[in-house]
Order: C-alpha cells, then structure tokens, then sequence
C-alpha cells in the first residue's frame, strides 16, 4: 500500500469517518433510503461502499441524533426506512465543513510548496 492509509470505510486519502459529513450532507440535500445513500455516496468520493458500513453509520448517527428516521411505503416491495436530518444533525455537519475547508488550506498549502520545490529542481542551478 502506498503512504496513504485507507479510512474505515476502505478510502484511501480521506478523513476517518468522512462517511459521517457526507450522510448529513446528502439526507440535508433529500431525506432518503440506504440504497439511494449507497448509490449518492460516489459523488462525493465515497467509491466502493460496503453497504454494512454505511448501515452501521446510519444507525450510529441515529443513536447519537444526527438524523431521524421513519418507515415509508414503497412503490415496489417493502416499506423503507427513510432517513432526515435534525436540528443536532445540521449543527455538527457545519462544524464538519468548517474542520473540512482548514484541511482543505493545510493540504493546498503542502501542495502549493511541493510544486514550487520540484519547480525550482527542474530548473536546475
């Protein structure tokens, strides 16, 4: 493996529990099922989801009162059990995007420095 470690949702390069921000972010978007979290998820980075682990992150998100849910009927087959935001929910993706935009400065600024420093080696002396 190379010198990134992966998550423990199995994503190399991304923050330890970056699943958590961006379930908040998508039941704020559209309350919704797992399946369609499942398949939303790819659009924010979050590719090769192991459907348990976005299971047992729901659950604990609702335990803690990140998100609600509640059983809906469905088109096709069982009911659903559909999951929204509240207001404990809405407060801490907040403070996720705040902790998300100051990594996003730390790492531009490692990368601004790297290319200037394979820059000015390129050029030579």
């Amino acid at each position: 493996m190379g010198p990134l470690e992966s998550s423990e949702e199995g994503q190399a390069g991304l923050p330890k529990n970056y699943i958590r921000p961006c379930l908040l972010l998508l039941v704020r978007e559209q309350p919704s099922h797992g399946y369609d979290l499942l398949e939303r998820l790819d659009g924010l980075g979050m590719r090769r989801m192991d459907p348990g682990g976005l299971y047992r992150a729901l659950r604990a998100m609702e335990q803690e009162g990140l998100v609600g849910s509640r059983w809906e009927p469905s088109e096709a087959g069982p009911p659903r059990r559909t999951y929204h935001l509240t207001e404990e929910g809405e407060d801490w993706l907040h403070a996720w995007a705040g902790t998300l935009r100051e990594t996003q400065r730390i790492v531009g600024a490692f990368l601004t420095r790297y290319e200037l420093t394979w820059r000015e080696v390129a050029a030579g002396p």
